[in-house]
């Protein structure tokens, strides 16, 4: 993952590449001319009931007053409207305004006009999301371990070897499978888990919208099954042998020894002293850390919970296809969630090398979400009980309405259990004190995003698409759960920053558009050493430029493309070398895929 900064600056310096100190100007020079005006818009177009807004901005050029939505074939104008008030300086531009035309409904395909900005033709039309889920599989495929599918081939079979747990360090034991984290070949139970749930909840919320042309192992071919399915078994399997008995739990394969520079999965030939076994390291509710470093864990409870909710929600969705699975995810189940309560806490991943790990420091949300599908299973008073103590415990992400968080540090970026209580939950009271706590958090996220043009409420910090996918997902869920619209024009806005209503006008999803701008050169091995492409991937995302100019051993490695519009708030960069904002993530891209498959059931009219 994009933590490790010292590993990857021995890596940069492996390759050749000479540290350059970063320019800490608010303009950085620009490669190519550019417009003075520009619009930035949702690249993918606009579903014909949704809230409808792009924007306008310029360098020196005051807000036009008017603009226009004209046909593309023929460039007749079918709407015109005033442009919003200057909101002023945001990023590299003087003046932002936002172009609102939510009330126009006829399907086709347009351009926008301003001043002197033009856009490119999109979409209007209820089907402008079909079939993007399904596109984000290609990467979750391409992050398989032991047989990935794009390769064709086979990785790190011999994981791995015992750990901290009870039985003797350097025990074999067989964790082959699951995915790799990121553009590193670490496999975690924290974000593994965390996709696995949100495919699990995107098939079971929204059936329709996924296809089958994947076998069980991701290879090309029809099997009867949803590949979304199929992904999600393979997330299962391997989190089933992350928990091999009631009384062992593991949470991590390998560390950041991992980090040794590119290279194919299925060609990694480093060693941790064991041949090519890698470390297993089990869950202890205690700090880890085989060198210097230590992670600073206080308990199991938040890898325990998001077990148990894979488990228990894999068990209802299998109960009436494969009952011998479904059983076995049942037990699973239960004894991951009473591990968990044996040892409450959180379970941060084990640093080595360099002192950066994921530094998750909540845990009540991940029991609440097991609770939660354990008594949706079971239908066990308990577990409601236990689920409901929990949401009160840990309501809401406090990284909503702050400027800034650690790594990870409120984790998963959004409480999904609140959602799965209120759709059960009879009793209109607590429904609505579950819903007051998603309003407090998009509350406090919406008085940041009110004051700029772009509606950005989002803190800059690693992984920035990743919380703003899990936030709009969280504004989706309290809109369709209460009914209230009053934050749709807040979630529409975080939904068209990922696809291109943004200061650089480009998707953050690889490959899509493929006609548009979005990004072609990720930090991943597949695409720089094999030019293999890795579609559907969301990258981590743009930075403060503070996070950015501070980083050891960045630099491009060629002509920025978007250097006009790159500042001392933000950057982001289409760049290999780039491993803060372009490097694709495995559970920001399955939460992207849960908000796409979202969005496509509500243009298909299916609202669960």
């Amino acid at each position: 993952m994009p933590e490790i900064i010292a590993c990857f600056m021995g890596y940069i310096l492996s390759l050749g590449l000479h540290v350059q100190s970063n320019n800490h100007s608010s303009r950085m020079k620009i490669v190519n001319p550019v417009p003075d005006e520009v619009i930035r818009y949702n690249q993918l177009g606009y579903l014909i009931h949704s809230p409808k807004v792009a924007i306008w901005a310029s360098y020196v050029k005051p807000v036009p007053d008017s603009f226009s939505l004209c046909r593309a074939d023929d460039g007749q104008c079918v709407w015109k409207s005033a442009c919003s008030r200057d909101f002023g300086v945001y990023g590299p531009f003087s003046h932002t305004a936002r172009l609102d035309f939510t009330d126009f409904h006829i399907p086709g395909t347009y351009v926008l006009k301003a001043g002197n900005a033009t856009t490119a033709a999109f979409s209007i039309g209820d089907e402008v999301y079909r079939g993007i889920a399904d596109f984000c599989l290609q990467y979750l495929r391409a992050q398989q371990c032991g047989l990935n599918p794009v390769l064709r081939d086979s990785c790190h079979t011999h994981d791995g070897y015992t750990l901290y747990g009870p039985m003797p360090d350097y025990t074999h034991v067989d964790v082959v499978g699951g995915w790799h984290d990121a553009s590193d070949y670490l496999r975690y139970v924290t974000t593994s888990a965390t996709t696995t749930y949100y495919l699990l909840a995107a098939y079971r919320n929204f059936p329709e919208v996924f296809t089958d042309s994947c076998q069980a192992n991701g290879l090309p071919g029809k099997n009867g099954i949803a590949d979304v399915l199929d992904e999600a078994r393979w997330g299962l399997n391997w989190l089933l042998k992350m928990h091999p008995r009631p009384d062992w739990m593991f949470h991590q394969v390998a560390d950041d020894r991992d980090h040794a520079g590119f290279r194919l999965p299925n060609q990694d030939s480093v060693s941790y002293g064991f041949g090519l076994e890698r470390p297993v390291y089990f869950c202890t509710g205690a700090p880890q850390g085989l060198s210097r470093y230590q992670n600073h864990s206080t308990g199991v409870a938040s890898v325990a919970g998001k077990m148990a909710a894979c488990f228990a929600l894999g068990a209802i969705l299998w109960k009436d296809k494969d009952s011998v699975f479904a059983n076995l995810l049942r037990q699973k189940a239960f004894s991951a969630y009473h591990f968990g309560e044996e040892k409450p806490g959180y379970c941060q991943t084990a640093p080595n090398l360099a002192p950066y790990y994921y530094t998750e420091q909540d845990w009540q949300d991940d029991m609440e979400l097991g609770a939660a599908l354990l008594w949706q299973m079971s239908r066990q008073p308990k577990f409601l009980r236990d689920a409901l103590r929990d949401a009160d415990a840990d309501p809401l992400k406090p990284w909503m309405g702050a400027d800034t968080a650690l790594h990870y540090q409120w984790y998963p970026f959004f409480n999904a259990a609140h959602a799965e209580l209120i759709v059960h939950l009879k009793q209109d009271k607590l429904r609505k004190k579950l819903l007051g706590y998603y309003r407090k958090g998009i509350e406090a996220v919406w008085q940041k995003a009110k004051q700029n043009a772009f509606y950005r409420g989002i803190p800059f910090i690693w992984c920035s698409n990743n919380l703003t996918a899990a936030f709009a997902m969280q504004c989706w869920l309290y809109r369709h759960l209460s009914g209230d619209h009053t934050y749709q024009p807040l979630e529409q806005a975080c939904i068209d920053w990922l696809l291109g209503c943004n200061p650089w006008g480009s998707s953050f999803i690889i490959g899509l558009p493929g006609s548009g701008i979005c990004p072609h050169d990720p930090h991943a091995a597949f695409s720089h050493l094999a030019h293999i492409p890795i579609h559907g991937g969301l990258v981590d995302g743009p930075v403060y430029g503070s996070i950015f100019h501070g980083l050891i051993g960045v630099h491009l490695s060629k002509p920025d493309s978007f250097a006009a519009f790159q500042s001392d708030l933000a950057v982001y960069h289409d760049d290999w070398v780039d491993y803060a904002t372009n490097e694709p993530t495995l559970d920001g891209t399955a939460t992207a895929l849960y908000l796409f498959a979202a969005m496509e059931a509500e243009g298909r009219g299916i609202n669960k």
